[in-house]
């Protein structure tokens, strides 16, 4: 899977005046753990944006004092009105220690559905899953080449992939085909042409009985 390498500085001053002292000189405050240890570190904006302002989900590679650790970005802290970052929380991986994390899906195939004008409507983006390290992939994908108008697929239809287990309801759907409204009130309309017709008809018919 895609990884993104980058190096940090620890930091001893923790704590609400040691971020706020750690984000006037530019830094970004984070904290890795997982692991053995707590580790507090600093780093660049520059050197986790593509961490951070994607949809992508990507392994990390972070130096600290000479040391490589493998993690993942588990959460961010923004500003609330100037969206600065705050802070930063990575999950250290160890080969072997299971991990949770919510990995994208992606689909593939072209949907029948779409073909017949329907809209292509995607319910659910990432999936929450159990696995080890080295089992992670960047995406997890949904077979829709035979999705058909006002159908759907379900977390169950994900295509499986080794040592990750689906820990979302396999009933959920996360993708489905939208009758577009114009085709719905266009078949209100020959359904409500072609009653009166059907209607005429019986009319029409003589009565058993009748005089011919």
């Amino acid at each position: 899977m895609e990884v993104v390498s980058f190096s940090a500085k620890s930091r001893e001053s923790v704590g609400t005046t040691g971020s706020r002292r750690t984000r006037k000189e530019g830094l970004i405050p984070a904290v890795m753990y997982g692991g053995e240890d707590v580790k507090h570190f600093t780093v660049e904006k520059n050197q986790v944006k593509s961490l951070i302002y994607t949809p992508e989900f990507k392994m990390a590679e972070v130096e600290i004092d000479g040391t490589t650790h493998k993690c993942i970005l588990k959460s961010i802290q923004m500003h609330p009105i100037t969206d600065g970052l705050l802070h930063l929380d990575f999950l250290q991986l160890v080969d072997g220690k299971p991990v949770k994390c919510e990995i994208p899906i992606k689909f593939t195939g072209t949907a029948p559905g779409v073909k017949e004008g329907g809209k292509f409507m995607q319910l659910v983006r990432r999936v929450k899953v159990k696995t080890n390290p080295e089992n992670l992939v960047n995406e997890l994908t949904v077979d829709i080449s035979e999705l058909g108008l006002g159908g759907s697929v379900r977390i169950k239809d994900i295509t499986e992939s080794a040592g990750i287990e689906i820990m979302s309801s396999p009933n959920i759907p996360v993708a489905s085909i939208i009758v577009p409204r114009a085709a719905k009130v266009e078949e209100v309309a020959v359904d409500a042409a072609a009653a009166p017709a059907e209607g005429a008809e019986e009319a029409a018919a003589p009565a058993e009985g009748a005089a011919s």
